[in-house]
């Protein structure tokens, strides 16, 4: 049993060696006086003036191979029906008087003298930040700015975070000026 572990142990170490051994590519050096020129100038495209079509008196355009045409109004065209579908979603936007947008919590407790307590420090500390104590019930929350999206609450969150470090960036209905 030995010996039968010694030889593939043996065959396996071969196989590695093999596996492992470089190749050799065998390359040709050309002389560095000889320059490379070819001429495409077969390939290249012929170019030509638009030629007009006797028939039609349509112009071709041998550049593009279309044909320039005149306007022709379509006859069974959605713009009527795509028209009172956009009106309607008009009507609902001009409804709504808010949009999904973010804050930053500061507080959320029972006591609402912890939460004018926060809110008294926010203002103290952050000036130029606009804070709110909301109630919902059990719970007063205090809530700094208004944002449409969560990259513009970074910024602030940061000097929030500083000073109150549970604050937290949360969804919240931002009101639509």
């Amino acid at each position: 049993m030995k010996q039968l572990l010694r030889r593939i142990g043996l065959f396996g170490f071969v196989a590695l060696l093999s596996a492992c051994a470089t190749t050799t590519k065998t390359t040709t050096v050309s002389s560095a006086n000889q320059k490379y020129s070819e001429d495409l100038s077969v390939l290249r495209p012929k170019v030509t003036s638009p030629a007009t079509d006797p028939k039609t008196g349509n112009t071709t355009s041998p550049a593009t191979g279309r044909q320039s045409t005149t306007y022709v109004e379509p006859k069974y065209a959605v713009n009527k029906k795509l028209d009172s579908v956009l009106d309607s979603i008009d009507r609902i936007n001009v409804q709504r008087t808010y949009i999904d947008g973010f804050t930053i919590q500061v507080y959320s407790g029972l006591r609402k003298e912890d939460a004018m307590k926060a809110k008294q420090e926010l203002t103290s500390s952050l000036p130029d930040l606009q804070s709110e104590v909301m109630y919902s019930q059990p719970n007063f929350r205090v809530k700094v700015g208004k944002y449409y999206s969560r990259i513009e609450a970074q910024k602030d969150y940061l000097d929030v975070k500083r000073l109150f470090p549970t604050a937290v960036v949360i969804p919240d209905k931002v009101a639509i000026n």
